[in-house]
């Protein structure tokens, strides 16, 4: 069950909950009102309401609008790092994941909790705290690309580093340009689409050892 999910399940006012239970409620209409109006626009007042508490409940979880926001911006670019490493680990062979991971930048755009606005789209990044926590995924992202591109290319960190912010940044452009534009494409052509560009790229670099890995490379 989703943050959202348990979100709605608990709901009515004056429900006893187990701490932690209360805490991914609480951070679940968090979610909702953050993703709907922003940081700025968003109010304790209007987080409390829709989690169905009083706003002492909701200090007694946070103590303010910007700990509540990091915390939910923490849950999500730690679920975004393990989608993009399991996607790199879920196969051999190269192209598919190649493919797997741009899928798991489409899911994560796609998740119907709209959690990649806090990430990708946040009206934050001013505030040090915010800015440190984008960056740092995407370097980590980034980092978890490299280290597979290194390992079959033979290739340098500095190059290979440089093509995986490269495949990383294309991901999470196009994914959140598809799920804008409404074009009716879905999912996994587009990620078929996306997946034969960046190919066509990346397989000019000649493996540095073809053991251990699938075909097609």
């Amino acid at each position: 069950m989703t943050a959202i999910e348990q979100t709605e399940a608990a709901r009515p006012r004056g429900t006893r909950l187990p701490r932690r239970a209360r805490r991914n409620q609480l951070l679940g209409a968090a979610q909702e009102v953050f993703v709907a109006q922003g940081y700025h626009s968003a109010a304790m007042d209007d987080i409390a309401e829709r989690a169905g508490v009083s706003k002492p409940v909701l200090y007694q979880h946070f103590p303010g609008k910007l700990e509540l926001y990091l915390a939910l911006l923490d849950q999500h670019c730690e679920a975004l790092l393990q989608a993009v490493r399991g996607a790199l680990a879920s196969t051999t062979d190269n192209k598919q994941r190649v493919a797997a991971t741009m899928d798991a930048y489409f899911a994560y755009v796609e998740d119907e909790g709209g959690a990649f606005r806090l990430v990708f789209e946040s009206d934050l990044t001013n505030e040090p705290a915010v800015r440190e926590r984008v960056e740092r995924v995407s370097l980590q992202c980034a980092e978890a690309i490299s280290e597979v591109i290194a390992e079959d290319t033979g290739l340098s960190q500095d190059e290979s580093m440089l093509l995986a912010v490269g495949l990383g940044g294309v991901s999470q452009v196009v994914a959140r340009y598809w799920l804008s534009s409404g074009s009716g494409i879905p999912r996994d052509t587009a990620v078929q689409l996306l997946t034969s560009l960046a190919w066509r790229g990346i397989a000019g670099f000649p493996l540095y050892s073809t053991e251990g890995h699938g075909e097609g490379q």
